[in-house]
C-alpha cells in the first residue's frame, strides 16, 4: 500500500512539473507537437528511472559510506549526464527522427533540474534503492503525463480562436496554470 501511494502521489499529486515546477524548459519547449512530446516523454522516463536507480545504488554503497555525502550533487550530476549521452547515442543511431524531432532538448535532459532533483530528493527522503527508483519511474510517468497532455492542448489550440493578446506563449502559460490547478485537485484525496 506504501508503494502504491507513492506511486500515486509521485505522478499525479506531487507531480514534477505541474505541483514542483521542475523540468518547465522541456515541457514548454518540446510540447508543441505530440510526437515530439511522447519522444521527450519516454527519454525522460528512461533517464529519470535509470538515475534514480544508479544514483541510489551509487550513494548507498560508495559516498555514504565513506562520509563523502558532500559530493552527491556533482556525482549525481555527472551520471545524469553519462545515462542522457547514453540515451542520445541510442536515438541518433536507431531513431533518427525523434532525435532530430527532439533537437536541443534532448541533450538539456541533462540540465533538467527534475531528473537531478529526483536524485537528491531520494537522498533526502532516505529512501532505499528499490523505492527511489519506483519513486523515480513514477515521477518520470508524472512528467510523461504532463507533457502528452500540453502537446494535445497545445496542437488542439492552433484550430482554435485565441485572442491576439494570448497567441503564442501567453496562452501556453495559461494552459500550463490550468493543468497545475487541475493537478491540485488531487491533494485533496
Amino acid at each position: 500500500m506504501r508503494i502504491l501511494m507513492l506511486a500515486l502521489s509521485a505522478a499525479l499529486i506531487n507531480n514534477v512539473v505541474l505541483s514542483q515546477f521542475l523540468g518547465i524548459c522541456a515541457f514548454l519547449g518540446v510540447s508543441k507537437k505530440s510526437k515530439s512530446a511522447i519522444g521527450m516523454g519516454f527519454a525522460v522516463t528512461f533517464v529519470l528511472t535509470l538515475a534514480s536507480f544508479v544514483c541510489g545504488v551509487i550513494y548507498t554503497f560508495l559516498l555514504k559510506p565513506f562520509g563523502l555525502d558532500h559530493l552527491k550533487t556533482i556525482v549525481f550530476i555527472l551520471i545524469v549526464a553519462a545515462l542522457v549521452q547514453f540515451v542520445e547515442m541510442f536515438l541518433k543511431r536507431y531513431i533518427k527522427s525523434l532525435y532530430d524531432a527532439l533537437g536541443i532538448y534532448l541533450p538539456l535532459i541533462t540540465t533538467n533540474c527534475a531528473v537531478l532533483g529526483v536524485a537528491l530528493l531520494n537522498v533526502q527522503k532516505d529512501y532505499d534503492i528499490l523505492t527511489g527508483t519506483i519513486y523515480g519511474f513514477f515521477t518520470a510517468i508524472g512528467f510523461f503525463i504532463a507533457i502528452t497532455i500540453m502537446s494535445y492542448i497545445r496542437e488542439r489550440n492552433e484550430y482554435n480562436e485565441v485572442p491576439k493578446a494570448f497567441q503564442g506563449f501567453p496562452i501556453v502559460m495559461i494552459t500550463a496554470a490550468l493543468m497545475s490547478i487541475a493537478f491540485f485537485g488531487f491533494s485533496s484525496f
